[in-house]
């Protein structure tokens, strides 16, 4: 559950991979990857008074996941590649919830994209 207290949020903003993903035919085509655009937000609870080292959360572990993407064989669906990267969020100690949004920029010529964004707690995902 996100705090409701004092917490912090972590942001990852528009992180670009070029990955080998989707469902349709014109996007099975290994030689031409699909860009995707990922936000990451991580929660978590922060101490009474001012931030300490201590409190210091480091989105690096986060994103180098995201930049192994290219590298993997192709991925159906982008629930497949949100999950994982939910995954590597709550492998940081301190996380209590993460927000994980995924978007194809280039997929429709009327859209400025499409996606999915998912929100979890730790707890709902430990219990899955």
């Amino acid at each position: 559950m996100i705090p409701t207290s004092d917490f912090a949020r972590i942001r990852l903003r528009d992180v670009e991979v070029a990955v080998k993903c989707g469902l349709h035919p014109w996007e099975r085509h290994p030689e031409r990857p699909t860009r995707l655009l990922i936000d990451v937000d991580l929660y978590a609870p922060l101490a009474p008074g001012p931030a300490t080292k201590g409190e210091f959360i480091d989105y690096d572990q986060v994103r180098n996941f995201i930049r192994t993407l290219p590298d993997r064989p192709h991925i159906d669906l982008l629930e497949t590649i949100v999950d994982e990267i939910i995954a590597a969020c709550f492998t940081l100690e301190r996380v209590v919830a993460c927000r994980v949004c995924v978007t194809k920029p280039d997929i429709f010529n009327e859209a400025a994209g499409a996606g999915i964004d998912v929100t979890r707690t730790r707890e709902s995902w430990t219990t899955r």
